[in-house]
């Protein structure tokens, strides 16, 4: 079977590298039109979207989707190609370690601002899209660590990630009625990435392996195989779920 998003428009934000950037790749090879995301750098964004256009275009699109109003210019870059259909919720981040014990009010206010306000934001401007076409998808990204807790000082990390599974429910209910599916994907521990480069130790890298029943960490194409699946028809009577892709690390 050959998937196809042939006639689709997809917007995936934080998409200039790592998994966000596979993501885009992937949806792109399968024929959607997609538009890529970073807050900054629109040098390096503009030579990720001619790497990965594949067969659909790709569009850059520099904005801080943290804020409502620069977040509508990816809306506007959807609009050129008829609207979006598929919404991926990437961007985020730990931004550093803070122990509770140490609890940093701006530093909170980051973490949620990228990691859950941000999916907040896209999709109540993709909403009106959606009601046009009758449907959608929507795959938001959380983590482990909204089931787990994450690793030292990742208390802020974890809870915005726990925000957007109880997000991804609520939101379900809500869409639900015009056609929408509503999912997210909550990877393990993908080798490889800035996010692990930065933030954890080169002994507990190489020590990853041995704790995943699977035998090897994740890349970031297992993470967008399954954002495929959801943003495909395959998926078109799921909706509220989290899928954990993980390698068999953690079972809920």
């Amino acid at each position: 079977m050959e998937l196809s998003l042939a006639g689709k428009t997809a917007i995936v934000t934080g998409s200039i590298q790592g998994i966000g950037k596979q993501i885009a790749a992937t949806l792109s090879a399968c024929g959607a039109s997609v538009i890529i995301n970073n807050h900054r750098d629109g040098e390096t964004l503009e030579k990720v979207a001619q790497e990965i256009s594949s067969n659909g275009p790709v569009k850059a699109v520099v904005a801080d989707v943290s804020k409502k109003e620069s977040a509508q210019k990816l809306i506007d870059a959807a609009d050129e190609f008829g609207g979006v259909d598929i919404l991926v919720n990437n961007a985020g981040g730990l931004v550093k370690r803070v122990p509770v014990a140490e609890f940093d009010n701006d530093h909170f206010d980051t973490i949620m601002d990228i990691n859950l306000k941000t999916s907040f934001i896209m999709a109540n401007l993709a909403i009106p899209s959606f009601k046009k076409k009758n449907g959608g998808k929507v795959i938001n990204l959380s983590s482990q660590a909204a089931h787990d807790g994450g690793g030292p000082g990742a208390a802020a990390y974890a809870a915005s990630k726990g925000g957007i599974w109880t997000f991804t429910k609520a939101l379900a209910k809500e869409l639900g009625p015009i056609g929408v599916c509503v999912n997210c994907v909550s990877p393990g521990f993908i080798g490889s990435t800035a996010f692990h480069n930065t933030f954890t130790s080169k002994e507990v890298q190489e020590k990853m392996p041995s704790m995943i029943l699977l035998g090897r960490v994740g890349e970031a194409a297992d993470i967008a195989n399954v954002v495929l699946f959801l943003a495909s028809d395959l998926s078109n009577y799921m909706t509220g779920q989290s899928l954990e892709v993980n390698g068999g690390l953690y079972m809920p």
